[in-house]
């Protein structure tokens, strides 16, 4: 049974990588989550939105009481009523209740996109493996750099048309790009980011990453990549004429092969991901086979 599967593993992995997570047709939701932090972000919108409902339909169901109970033919005599102290008291005090009720878990999704560790049960920064990675946006690109890997620099840019013609399968129009970002998966990931001509913004949906490139000023937050696979994302700041061709991917591998990656890139990019790239098509055979 095991060889019947390897020559259809064989076809099909050239043909997509094992996760894309990227925009689809008629999306109209977020996109799966991928990281910790997106995963509080579903979970904060999935109860705001329950929230922000109820408040709609009891605000319908009064309009409707309102008009229904109080209109002229009910009601020929209108009220003299000037003012109720017990309702306008409790629709004082209710709104804050509800917007404090908001502001707990939002605050606490900020911290927590600050540090790891109010994300990750068990994290401990001083022992834990972290990788520090520094992406910096120009007009219309993104340079990215490994500080903790020697002089590992290096640039990526969207692939064109005739690109992406030559090779269909190197990923999605608009999308794909020449050098991915390369991260270990199950790694917490330092990235800071900054602009070095004018304001981009560094944002990939899936790992619930946002944050802007601003010239002068290195800002910093953190992800983590729960799943193998290729994460996209875009500049999410006007930043000029090629604005809409400034995408971002970020690939998520194995830590074996992260670290063989990192070592080979240092001398050689391309042989170093092409290299990458037989190591997870053998890693899937693997898989596929047992």
């Amino acid at each position: 049974m095991k060889r019947l599967l390897l020559p259809w593993v064989l076809a099909s992995l050239g043909a997509a990588p094992a996760l894309a997570a990227e925009p689809q047709p008629w999306q109209i939701g977020f996109q799966p989550a991928a990281s910790p932090i997106m995963g509080m972000i579903h979970a904060f919108n999935g109860g705001l939105t329950i929230v922000v409902t109820l408040i709609v339909l009891f605000v319908l169901g009064l309009l409707l009481y309102t008009m229904l109970r109080f209109n002229a033919r009910a009601n020929p005599v209108p009220s003299k009523t000037s003012h109720n102290t017990l309702v306008e008291v409790v629709w004082t005090l209710v709104p804050i209740l509800i917007l404090v009720g908001i502001a707990v878990p939002s605050f606490s999704l900020l911290f927590a996109q600050h540090d790891p560790a109010r994300a990750i049960d068990g994290f401990d920064p001083a022992t834990d493996r972290q990788l520090v990675v520094k992406a910096t946006g120009l007009q219309w690109y993104w340079s990215y750099e490994y500080p903790d890997h020697g002089e590992l620099v290096f640039d990526s840019f969207m692939l064109t048309d005739e690109e992406l013609a030559a090779d269909p399968d190197a990923g999605p129009r608009l999308l794909a790009v020449d050098n991915e970002m390369i991260v270990p998966v199950g790694t917490v990931v330092r990235l800071q980011v900054i602009g070095a001509d004018v304001i981009h913004s560094f944002a990939v949906p899936a790992l619930g990453v946002k944050i802007d490139a601003v010239p002068g000023r290195l800002n910093e937050t953190w992800f983590l990549a729960e799943r193998e696979g290729i994460y996209y994302g875009q500049c999410s700041e006007l930043c000029g004429r090629d604005h809409a061709f400034m995408p971002i991917a970020v690939r998520a591998v194995s830590e074996e092969a992260f670290d063989q990656w990192a070592e080979a890139a240092q001398d050689d990019l391309d042989a170093a991901n092409a290299a990458l790239a037989r190591f997870e098509t053998e890693d899937k055979i693997k898989v596929a086979a047992r």
